[in-house]
């Protein structure tokens, strides 16, 4: 799958891209189902809500096939070679939860600002995909953008320790508000199988869940292999040290493990 000249234009300029419904019913009901086993493991893995609501699953690609598939899958790994010019390896990969009543904040942020202080990534040559597992609607924590706001480079960003139960390197509020007086707020929804792409140092965030509906997806953290990190601080399971490049499957390798899946449910 390849991006046409005009949509690589709305990512340069823009820092996100959305693309509706790339992955089928079929395809997103067997990510939810092997996403809510995941959250009911005892995996160190796991990382909850000070409820104790599954807030994030790491490296989901790892143990389990559905989720090795999509994190090779051409319609993800394709269309971010195309902007890199260079074959990608997993630096991270992560399913957000977002649960029901009691999915917490994600505080305003860049992506890049963590990889390059926690793991040493020289540039911001990866980016974040976002895999709409559940419907994201403007009610249930969809994630806000502020647009254009990659381009002012790495912002600088204090250690939020105590917000939420994720450490993460956030903006204050004069910087987000500077930001978004010149570039606004977007909120991209849509149905199961959106698939969001957004620049290393786009500032984001999202609210709390405070809904009876879930909000699950799944993020491929995707670096160009000559973009490698290099002092990397979090356990492997976070910021991978494998930086194979990604071999991608078959398109239709998730459709087929989902009829498995359902034959097998029967």
């Amino acid at each position: 799958m390849r991006l046409t000249e005009m949509q690589l234009q709305q990512f340069a300029t823009e820092g996100w891209l959305f693309l509706p419904e790339l992955f089928t019913p079929e395809e997103v009901a067997v990510l939810g189902a092997e996403a809510e086993a995941i959250f009911r493991t005892p995996r160190e893995e796991i990382w909850r809500e000070k409820s104790g609501a599954p807030r994030t699953a790491f490296a989901a690609h790892t143990y389990n096939e559905a989720f090795r598939l999509l994190g090779a899958h051409p319609r993800l790994i394709e269309p971010v070679e195309q902007v890199f010019a260079d074959r990608l390896y997993m630096h991270q990969f992560k399913i957000n939860a977002k649960a029901a009543f009691d999915g917490d904040v994600w505080q305003w942020h860049q992506d890049y600002g963590t990889w390059a202080r926690d793991d040493g990534m020289p540039e911001a040559r990866a980016m974040n995909i976002a895999v709409f597992v559940d419907e994201v609607m403007p009610i249930n924590g969809p994630l806000m953008l502020v647009p254009r706001s990659h381009r002012h480079g790495v912002l600088d960003a204090g250690h939020d320790l105590a917000t939420t139960s994720y450490p993460l390197w956030t903006l204050d509020q004069d910087t987000v508000g500077r930001l978004v007086d010149a570039g606004g707020i977007v909120a991209p929804v849509g149905k199961p199988g959106g698939v969001l792409l957004f620049h290393g140092n786009l500032v984001h965030g999202s609210a709390g869940n405070i809904t009876p509906y879930p909000r699950k997806i799944v993020y491929l953290t995707l670096n160009a292999v000559g973009n490698a990190i290099r002092t990397p601080t979090r356990p492997e399971w976070i910021a991978h040290r494998d930086f194979t490049p990604i071999e991608p499957v078959a398109d239709d390798a998730l459709a087929a493990y989902a009829q498995r899946f359902a034959r097998a449910a029967e």
